[in-house]
């Protein structure tokens, strides 16, 4: 799948499960909640959870945990530069010029 297709299918998707109709101001919420869930994926993967009410999974499961939402993250982005009508080629050209101007 390309940049192009993917974000389309996830607006597709958010749209018929209702989810889309969420402002921007929320979608930002929901991609900070994710953004945690990443953060909790990482830890596991790296210092653990030390939870003696949690058994330990195997390094492909916390692997899988971090791909999951990691995926869960991008389909928040997508949702609001579709929201914005900012295409991802806008994003990483703006952004690839930004670090350009920045750093040479």
């Amino acid at each position: 799948m390309d940049s192009k297709e993917y974000p389309q299918r996830i607006s597709s998707f958010y749209k018929k499960r209702d989810w889309y109709q969420y402002n921007p101001f929320i979608r930002a919420n929901f991609l900070s909640e994710e953004v945690g869930e990443v953060c909790r994926a990482i830890r596991t993967i790296k210092i653990g959870r030390d939870r003696p009410d949690e058994a330990v999974s195997s390094s492909e499961k916390q692997m899988a945990n971090l791909t999951e939402e990691l995926g869960d993250v991008l389909d928040n982005l997508f949702i609001l530069a579709d929201k914005y009508d900012i295409s991802l080629e806008e994003i990483m050209t703006a952004h690839k010029e930004k670090l350009i101007s920045r750093y040479q």
